[in-house]
C-alpha cells in the first residue's frame, strides 16, 4: 500500500520530472514539423506523471483516483461530446499529428486536463488559505480560483496548436480580439469543464486535497513555469503576441497572486495541517 509522504518531505521524483518537462518545453520552440509535434506529445505525457504522481506520492491512492476519474475520465467524455456535436467548445476537429485517437479524440488530449487541473487546484487552496471566508464561502472561492487557474491556460494552448495544425474549428466566430481561428464558445466551454472538475474532486477526493504544505512546491512551481514561460515564449519566440497579452491578463488571475505568496519574507499564516474547527468544512 501507498502511503502518502509526510508534510515537510517532497518526493525527489515530483523535481526530477518537472526540471525534464522544464527541459522540453525549453526546447518546444527551437525545433519545428515532426519533431515539434513529438516534443508536444512528450509534454503532456511528462505533465501527466508529473501531476497525477504528485497526488498519488502525497495525497494517496484516494486522491490520484479522483484526479484521474474527474480530469482523465470527465476530459475524455467531454472532448468525445465536443467531436460529435460541437458542444460546448464549438464544432472542431482533430488532425493525425497527435497519435492515436478513441471517438475521435486524440488519447493525449484528456491528459493534458489533468496535468495542468492539480496544480491549478493546489495553487487556489494555497490563496484560499487563511482568509475570512469559511465553509462554503472558503470552497467556492476554491472552485472559482481553480476554475480560472485552469480555464485560462488554454487561451495559451489553443492559440500554440491551432498554429501548429493539431485541430481546427469549423466556425471561428465570433472569436476574441488577435485570436481568430478560435470562437469565444470554446474558452466558455473550458470554463464550464474546468468548474465541473472543481466541484467533482473535492469530495472525490477527500479532505487530504483542501490543505497545502511544502510537499505542493513542484507544483506551485510547475503552476507558475507554465505561466511565466507561456507568456514568454507566444511573445517573443512563437510569433503570438495577442495570446500572449490574453493569457498574461487571464491566468495571471491565479498566477501572479500564487507568486506574491511565495515571495520570501511573506508572513506564513497559520500551518496548514491543522485540523478544521468543529462545525466549519474546507
Amino acid at each position: 500500500m501507498i502511503r502518502p509522504t509526510a508534510p515537510g518531505h517532497t518526493p525527489r521524483t515530483t523535481w526530477a520530472l518537472l526540471a525534464v518537462l522544464m527541459l522540453v518545453q525549453i526546447c518546444y520552440p527551437l525545433t519545428a514539423g515532426q519533431t515539434r509535434a513529438r516534443l508536444t506529445v512528450a509534454t503532456v505525457l511528462l505533465g501527466y506523471l508529473l501531476s497525477t504522481g504528485h497526488a498519488l506520492l502525497t495525497r494517496g491512492p484516494r486522491a490520484a483516483a479522483a484526479l484521474i476519474v474527474t480530469a482523465t475520465g470527465g476530459g475524455f467524455a467531454i472532448e468525445a461530446l465536443g467531436v460529435a456535436t460541437g458542444f460546448p467548445f464549438g464544432s472542431y476537429d482533430y488532425s493525425e499529428q497527435l497519435g492515436p485517437k478513441l471517438a475521435g479524440v486524440p488519447l493525449i488530449i484528456p491528459l493534458a486536463w489533468t496535468w495542468m487541473a492539480w496544480p491549478a487546484w493546489l495553487a487556489a487552496v494555497r490563496l484560499t488559505r487563511g482568509g475570512s471566508a469559511g465553509g462554503a464561502g472558503r470552497a467556492i472561492q476554491r472552485i472559482a480560483l481553480a476554475a480560472i487557474g485552469l480555464a485560462a491556460w488554454d487561451l495559451f494552448l489553443d492559440p500554440q496548436m491551432v498554429a501548429e495544425g493539431h485541430w481546427a474549428w469549423r466556425d471561428t466566430t465570433p472569436a476574441l480580439p488577435g485570436l481568430p481561428g478560435i470562437p469565444i464558445n470554446n474558452y466558455l466551454g473550458w470554463l464550464l469543464f474546468a468548474v465541473l472538475v472543481m466541484i467533482a474532486l473535492r469530495p472525490l477526493a477527500g479532505t487530504a486535497v483542501t490543505t497545502t504544505d511544502s510537499r505542493d512546491a513542484p507544483m506551485l512551481a510547475l503552476y507558475l513555469w507554465t505561466y511565466f514561460s507561456s507568456v514568454l515564449a507566444h511573445a517573443v519566440f512563437l510569433d503570438l503576441p495577442a495570446s500572449a497579452g490574453w493569457g498574461s491578463a487571464v491566468m495571471g488571475l491565479t498566477a501572479v497572486p500564487l507568486a506574491v505568496t511565495l515571495l520570501p519574507g511573506r508572513r506564513r499564516s497559520a500551518p496548514e495541517s491543522r485540523r478544521p474547527r468543529a462545525g466549519t468544512s474546507a
